[in-house]
């Protein structure tokens, strides 16, 4: 009863807000929705979900998986759009990348690699979070976050095994250090070139290749900082020890096909980090070799696969598309960004709004719906644009209360056995402090006026 009455309050005052400020809208030129309904409705569907996920009254696979079926029923999009997310070039990346990782494992090269980084670190579990963080946020500056965090799962969860750490005590903060890295440079992140196009779209200068490390550096220290003094503590308890080192134990090996294992594996680096080829055929061409070489069985490949990360990640996408298509992300962003006028207010609403709504929704469609709903009401406040696309840039991917925030922490939520609330727990301290930051150090940097 009281959870249908709470539900029932935010529905209305989504609604209630999402009435706000129309004519604004128009003013500026912003398009929204001639009739609301689907958009009321894809929020109505978005506020259930998000308590399922977050009560787990019903597996979280099973939640992702409504999640089309209501937006299909409710005809917010059609049943063709609504499933065709679980053919989405990230979801087959995601289901190649699992098979490439348990190779490694079952050859063996996964275990000399945490071995390695086990003596590095002199076995310490704080340094080894540590390092695992830099390692992939620096990697993540300069590659895809997500191909380097793909990539780097499987090593690491090898290295906990070594070093008898649970993988949940270090996957979350190494699935947030490459969010964070990919805020360094034009290329880390898609949103970071989302705004750049904007800006000289409407003939404002474009941010330079390495300018958003001006605030995207101290944004990664800040995580390295947080999670190695702090932050460490509020990760999950390791519950998963036991499980993966049972896993280990009772895993075939098959370390005369090493080589093999670690010349596919070598291969699709290469070819992720060159952009020589797309990364899920990168992905998608190391999975099948791991099969033809020897490496591992069909049955282990299709074993291999996390069905949970996979139909999280699909079930949500439709839900992104909803938000985009029914106009009900713009309503709401509109309602909250339009009545803002002071400018450090609207750097402060337009970077925490577009953490919120990036927390349910790609972030990628999160800065295409920000970036053009800013700029006119900057431009037209007589401020610089600047630091507020910044801010809408470097919160769209520094978001860490859900693992459907960004596709780092899809990845890691398999491996690392999180429940929701895991990530709520442990994410919302660097949550708060990253948008501190980004209100008032990007300003400082790209002042207003």
């Amino acid at each position: 009863m009281k959870r249908s009455f709470f539900l029932a309050m935010v529905v209305a005052m989504l609604a209630i807000i999402a009435a706000q400020d129309v004519f604004a809208a128009n003013q500026l030129g912003i398009k929204l929705p001639e009739d609301p309904t689907k958009a009321y409705i894809t929020l109505g569907i978005l506020v259930i979900a998000a308590i399922m996920f977050f009560t787990e009254v019903v597996p979280l696979p099973i939640t992702a998986l409504l999640v089309p079926v209501a937006l299909s029923l409710t005809n917010v999009i059609s049943s063709k759009v609504a499933f065709s997310y679980f053919g989405d070039p990230t979801v087959v990346l995601f289901m190649a990348m699992f098979i490439v990782g348990e190779a490694t494992f079952i050859t063996g090269f996964a275990d000399k690699v945490g071995a390695l980084a086990v003596r590095l670190s002199k076995g310490n579990p704080i340094k080894l979070l540590v390092y695992a963080m830099a390692a992939v946020g620096l990697l993540s500056s300069v590659l895809s976050n997500t191909g380097t965090t793909v990539v780097a799962v499987p090593m690491i969860l090898g290295m906990c095994m070594k070093a008898k750490l649970a993988p949940g005590k270090v996957l979350m903060p190494v699935a947030f250090a490459a969010s964070l890295g990919g805020t360094v440079t034009l290329v880390g992140t898609p949103p970071n070139g989302i705004i750049n196009s904007m800006l000289s779209q409407t003939g404002q200068t474009p941010f330079g290749f390495f300018e958003f490390g001006l605030i995207g550096i101290p944004l990664l220290v800040a995580g390295l900082l947080y999670y190695g003094l702090i932050g460490h503590r509020f990760l999950p308890e390791g519950r998963q020890i036991d499980d993966a080192v049972l896993s280990e134990e009772a895993q075939p090996r098959r370390e005369n096909k090493m080589w093999h294992a670690m010349a596919v594996f070598a291969f699709v680096v290469f070819m992720m980090a060159s952009e020589l080829v797309p990364l899920t055929t990168a992905a998608m061409f190391g999975a099948c070799m791991m099969v033809i070489t020897g490496c591992m069985t069909m049955r282990e490949a299709f074993r291999s696969v996390d069905w949970t990360t996979i139909f999280l990640f699909a079930g949500m996408l439709s839900m992104s598309a909803a938000m985009d298509k029914s106009g009900a992300a713009a309503i709401v962003a509109n309602a909250v960004v339009s009545t803002v006028s002071d400018p450090w207010l609207l750097m402060l609403v337009c970077c925490a709004l577009t953490a919120i709504i990036t927390n349910f929704m790609s972030n990628t469609a999160t800065a295409a719906l920000m970036a053009p709903l800013a700029l006119p009401i900057a431009l037209g406040s007589g401020i610089s644009p600047l630091p507020i696309i910044m801010g809408i840039a470097m919160s769209a991917s520094a978001c860490f209360l859900t693992p459907i925030a960004t596709p780092p922490n899809t990845i890691v939520l398999g491996p690392g056995r999180y429940t929701f609330l895991d990530y709520v727990k442990a994410g919302w301290p660097l949550q708060l402090i990253t948008l501190i930051m980004c209100w008032l150090l990007i300003p400082l940097i790209w002042p207003f006026h």
